[in-house]
């Protein structure tokens, strides 16, 4: 099973986006348009390909952005600092994938991530604790919805494509993860997306009733919120992963 990152382990991205844009005084409407700009001299149609491929380093980034926005952004070097400041994390599904790894899946991260943010998203998760892989667009030089992206991952996990599970908060990435052969489940809350189901020949992971949960402290480890007596991802059915049991995962060139 691989997770994305923000919206998934992160409250959803339109909400981070609009307090970073109430922030900074500007219409999220001009935000985009500046990036689509600036985007568009790379080649690319995705407004953040440039920074997590990467093609442009985050500075020069937020210094062309800035332009096109009568310089609203000309004080940030770069986001990351205010993009997670009180970013929390979504407890409910950190304890799925525990549960879940307890049970012998494998669970991988999979992520467009910006090079300047890796120190700060691993700061919300115990990254050793939560997952057997970490694959990110930075390192590799290939992104998600691309199916060179879900191809690289599964050679790392040594398994089939087929053998795969993407949980993203994009339609756009689930549908290239199924045109690259994996399952993929459409993130939505904690509650829907394991639920919807698991990969081929197992059972789905269940998670109790509740909404998700998200708490502030450092690497998300703080004391839950708990919305009901069943709020919370522990109740995790018979799981036959298609990666076998808990141990190293298989890696291949």
């Amino acid at each position: 099973m691989w997770s994305d990152f923000g919206g998934v382990l992160t409250p959803p991205i339109d909400e981070s986006l609009a307090v970073f844009c109430a922030k900074h005084r500007i219409e999220q409407k001009d935000l985009f348009a500046a990036m689509a700009v600036v985007c568009g001299r790379y080649g690319v149609s995705d407004p953040l390909e440039p920074l997590d491929t990467p093609m442009v380093s985050e500075k020069d980034w937020l210094r062309q952005v800035s332009a096109e926005l009568d310089g609203a952004l000309d004080r940030l070097d770069t986001l990351a600092d205010v993009w997670f400041d009180d970013r929390p994390t979504n407890t409910v599904w950190v304890d799925a994938l525990l549960d879940a790894r307890r049970a012998g899946v494998k669970v991988g991260m999979l992520s467009n991530m910006v090079p300047t943010w890796d120190a700060h998203w691993r700061r919300m998760v115990d990254v050793d604790e939560l997952f057997d892989q970490v694959v990110l667009s930075f390192e590799v030089g290939r992104r998600k919805p691309d199916r060179e992206m879900f191809e690289l991952a599964a050679r790392r996990a040594g398994v089939r494509p087929g053998e795969c599970v993407l949980v993203d908060d994009l339609a756009k990435n689930c549908a290239g993860a199924q045109a690259a052969d994996w399952r993929a489940i459409h993130f939505t809350d904690s509650q829907s997306a394991p639920v919807e189901g698991g990969a081929r020949g197992s059972h789905p992971i269940a998670c109790r009733r509740g909404r998700a949960s998200w708490r502030h402290g450092e690497r998300g480890r703080a004391g839950p919120r708990r919305d009901g007596p069943d709020t919370g991802a522990r109740a995790l059915r018979e799981f036959r992963s298609p990666w076998g049991t808990n141990g190293t995962t298989r890696q291949s060139a």
